[in-house]
């Protein structure tokens, strides 16, 4: 089954939204099965967790407003909530998407074989051990890329008054960049696009990009949802590659 290639690109939003229809797609549902059984017992557990420390979090951190600022607890406890469930969800997203990298990486290239209209790869299990080196390696670049900035942000979060307002929402902004860069990294590594050609590639169109990351970022926020994201930002993010990118930058 051969999928027409999108003629406009979409805003970002719309291609997470084409991902969980494309992961359906004959023939990809066996690389979808890994990637969510990886999120199911990893942000299963974590959310678990989360639900049972989670008014002891929110209640230390509204602690070290000073007392004259204290009225302000009402109106910033809902921004607190959205950063412990931003920094959560990063985190235990961006472990499971290490585990599922390689199958992620098998994802994107089928389903670009068949937006496309190309042959489907051979991969098999052999192909993914080989791949194990460069795949750890580009994951390690993003990560690389991801803790300078997180490490300033939790410095952020921790001042007083302006943490607890400003930081929460520059949070959600950088991790809705982080998302874009984790799932549209997959498609580019396929063709081996170095990373900092990809992270300027999508400064390139940063609307978008942030669009698309905000949403998978809501996502992996919202239980049950966040157990099926993974493969759908995968696929979003493999469709945007193919009607954005891929003619300037695909090598096969």
């Amino acid at each position: 089954m051969t999928h027409r290639v999108h003629p406009q690109p979409r805003s970002g939003a719309g291609y997470l939204l084409q991902g969980f229809s494309l992961m359906l797609t004959p023939g990809l549902r066996r690389f979808v099965v890994i990637p969510i059984i990886v999120n199911v017992l990893l942000m299963g557990g974590a959310f678990a967790y989360l639900l049972s420390q989670f008014g002891d979090w929110i209640d230390t951190w509204l602690a070290t407003l000073p007392e004259w600022l204290s009225w302000l607890s009402f109106v910033l406890w809902p921004l607190v909530v959205i950063a412990i469930l931003v920094v959560f969800s990063y985190f235990f997203s961006t472990l499971a998407n290490w585990i599922a990298a390689p199958f992620n990486g098998l994802l994107a290239e089928h389903l670009e074989a068949k937006l496309t209209g190309a042959p489907s790869p051979n991969d098999g299990m052999l192909d993914v051990v080989k791949d194990l080196p460069r795949v750890m390696k580009r994951e390690w670049q993003k990560l690389m890329y991801y803790i300078p900035k997180a490490l300033g942000l939790l410095l952020l979060l921790w001042i007083p008054a302006l943490g607890q307002t400003l930081g929460p929402v520059l949070w959600f902004v950088f991790s809705a960049w982080m998302m874009a860069i984790q799932y549209c990294d997959y498609p580019f590594d396929n063709h081996k696009v170095a990373f900092p050609t990809m992270r300027d590639s999508l400064k390139q169109r940063r609307g978008t990009s942030l669009s698309f990351g905000a949403v998978v970022m809501l996502f992996t926020m919202t239980p049950v949802l966040n157990l099926l994201v993974m493969p759908a930002a995968v696929c979003g993010a493999t469709a945007l590659w193919v009607d954005t990118y891929k003619s300037r930058l695909g090598r096969y």
